[in-house]
C-alpha cells in the first residue's frame, strides 16, 4: 500500500462539487409543475427555495462547521438519530424507489418530445427504461463514472443554450405584469408554498456533495460550510435565469405543468432543440438516475447486514452486489409506473419522509452547543449561539412545512399511500428492534464510535 499522502481539495473544488450535485435532473423535472402552481413568480420562488432548502438541511451545514465528520451525511445521522429512526433512515434508501419512478416517467416525457410515439405508450416506455437502468447497476459503478463525465459537459452546454437563446425572447413587461394572463402569483400564497415544496427536489443537493468529501478537504470545518454557502448563491443565479426563460417566453396556459422542452421548442430550431432535450433533460435525468443507484448500493447492503431486513436480503454476488435489495427497490419503483402515478406524486412520496427525518435532525442540533461546548466554541461559522438555536428550530419548521404542504396537495387516495410510506418503515424498524434482529447495543456502540472519531479529528 502506498504511503503517499492524499491530495486534498480546496474551496472551489467544493463549490464545483456542490453546484454539479445540485444542478441536475430536479430543475428539468419540477420547474414546469412549480410554474403551474405559482406562475411567473417562479423567478423569486426558485431563488428563495435554494436558501429555504439550505435551512431544511440545516444539520449538514451546522455539523460540518463544528465537527469533522468523515462519514458525511450518514455519520451525521448516526450521531443524532435514536435506534428507531436509525432504522427508518435506512428505509429511506428503499423509499428512493419513488425517485426512480419519477426519473423514468420524466425521461419518457423528454424523449416523447423528440419521438411522440413513446408518449403513446408512456407506462411501457417508463417501465422499460427503469428496467434497463437497474440492469446497468449489475455492471458496477464504472458505467456511472463514464457517463457522468460526458453528461456534465452536455448539461452545461444545454443550460447555457437555453438561457442565452431564451432571454432575448422574454417579454419583460408581460413577465412582471400582475394582470397579464393571470400568470403572476397565480396560486396566491398557498401556490407559492406548494411551488417551494415541489421545487425542493431540485434545490436539495447543495449540501449533500460537499459533506461527503470531508476526509479529503483542506481545513474542512471552514471550507465545507463556506463552499455550501457559495454553492447556494451560484445555484440560485442559475435557477433564477432558467426560471425567467421558462416562465417568460410563452403564456401561462402554454407552460404550466409542462417540462422545459415546451419552451425550448418555441425558441430553438430543430437541431439546437434536439441538443437541449438530449444534452439537457435526458442527460441530467440519466446522470441522476445512475448516480443515485450507485449511492444507495452500500447503504442498502449495510442495512441488510445490520438486520433491518430479513436474512434473504443479505445475499450478494461475488463482487458484493446486493441483488435482492435492488430487486426490492426495483419492484417498489415499478408498481407506481404501472398504476399510473404522476411524476409530482412520485417525488412527493420520496420528499415527505425525507423532510420528516430532516425536521428531527435539524431540531436535534439544538443539543450541540451544550453537549459539545469545546467543539462549538471552535465552530467555523461564528454566529451567535442564539442564532444557532434559532436556525435549528427554523430548519426543523421549514422541513416540516414542506412535508405538510406536499401531503396537503395529494388526493385522499394518494395521501393514504404517502402515510403508509411513512408508517410502515417505522413499524418494520420497531419489529426489528423488538425481535433483536438488530442489536441496540451495537447501534449504540457505533454511535459512540462516530462521536469519538468526530471529537478526535484534527485539521
Amino acid at each position: 500500500m502506498s504511503d503517499k499522502p492524499v491530495k486534498k481539495i480546496g474551496l472551489w473544488n467544493i463549490v464545483g462539487l456542490g453546484v454539479g450535485g445540485a444542478i441536475g435532473s430536479g430543475i428539468f423535472v419540477t420547474l414546469g409543475s412549480a410554474i403551474g402552481m405559482t406562475g411567473r413568480s417562479i423567478l423569486p420562488i426558485t431563488v428563495i427555495c435554494v436558501f429555504y432548502m439550505l435551512l431544511a438541511y440545516w444539520y449538514n451545514l451546522a455539523m460540518s462547521g463544528v465537527f469533522i465528520v468523515e462519514g458525511g451525511d450518514y455519520s451525521m445521522k448516526g450521531m443524532l438519530l435514536p435506534p428507531l429512526l436509525t432504522g427508518y433512515g435506512g428505509w429511506t434508501n428503499v423509499i428512493w424507489a419513488f425517485g426512480f419512478t419519477g426519473y423514468a416517467l420524466s425521461l419518457t416525457d423528454y424523449l416523447s418530445s423528440l419521438w411522440p410515439i413513446l408518449g403513446q405508450y408512456n407506462r411501457l416506455t417508463s417501465a422499460v427504461l427503469l428496467t434497463v437502468f437497474f440492469l446497468l447497476t449489475i455492471r458496477g459503478n464504472r458505467v456511472v463514472t463514464l457517463f457522468q463525465n460526458v453528461a456534465t459537459i452536455l448539461l452545461i452546454g444545454a443550460l447555457v443554450l437555453f438561457v442565452v437563446v431564451g432571454i432575448p425572447n422574454v417579454n419583460a413587461a408581460h413577465f412582471f405584469s400582475a394582470t397579464y394572463d393571470g400568470g403572476f402569483f397565480h396560486g396566491g400564497f398557498m401556490g407559492m408554498l406548494s411551488a417551494i415544496a415541489i421545487m425542493g427536489w431540485a434545490c436539495q443537493g447543495t449540501t449533500m456533495g460537499p459533506v461527503g468529501v470531508v476526509p479529503i478537504t483542506k481545513n474542512a470545518k471552514r471550507t465545507i460550510p463556506l463552499g455550501i454557502l457559495i454553492t447556494c448563491v451560484v445555484v440560485s443565479i442559475v435557477y433564477g435565469l432558467m426560471s425567467y426563460v421558462a416562465a417568460g417566453v410563452l403564456p401561462y396556459d402554454d407552460i404550466a405543468n409542462q417540462n422545459l422542452s415546451v419552451t425550448a421548442g418555441a425558441i430553438m430550431s430543430q437541431a439546437p432543440f434536439a441538443f437541449f432535450v438530449i444534452g439537457g433533460g435526458v442527460c441530467a435525468i440519466i446522470s441522476s438516475f445512475l448516480a443515485v443507484l450507485a449511492m444507495i448500493r452500500e447503504p442498502l447492503s449495510h442495512m441488510a447486514d445490520d438486520g433491518w431486513l430479513p436474512g434473504l436480503f443479505r445475499k450478494k454476488s461475488s463482487d458484493g452486489y446486493p441483488y435482492f435489495c435492488f430487486l426490492m427497490v426495483y419492484i417498489v419503483a415499478l408498481v407506481p409506473i404501472l398504476t399510473g402515478m404522476s411524476v409530482d406524486n412520485a417525488i412527493t412520496m420520496l420528499m415527505i419522509p425525507t423532510m420528516l427525518i430532516n425536521a428531527y435532525l435539524n431540531t436535534a442540533c439544538i443539543i450541540i452547543p451544550k453537549k459539545y461546548p469545546e467543539q462549538f466554541a471552535k465552530r467555523s461559522l461564528k454566529i451567535p449561539t442564539w442564532f444557532f438555536y434559532a436556525c435549528s428550530v427554523l430548519g426543523g419548521v421549514c422541513a416540516l412545512i414542506i412535508a405538510i404542504t406536499l401531503f396537503k396537495d395529494l388526493t385522499p387516495g394518494d395521501a393514504v399511500v404517502a402515510a403508509a410510506i411513512v408508517i410502515i418503515p417505522l413499524i418494520f424498524s420497531a419489529i426489528a428492534l423488538k425481535r433483536k434482529s438488530v442489536d441496540s447495543a451495537i447501534l449504540a456502540q457505533r454511535r459512540e464510535e462516530i462521536v469519538e472519531a468526530a471529537l478526535k479529528a484534527e485539521e
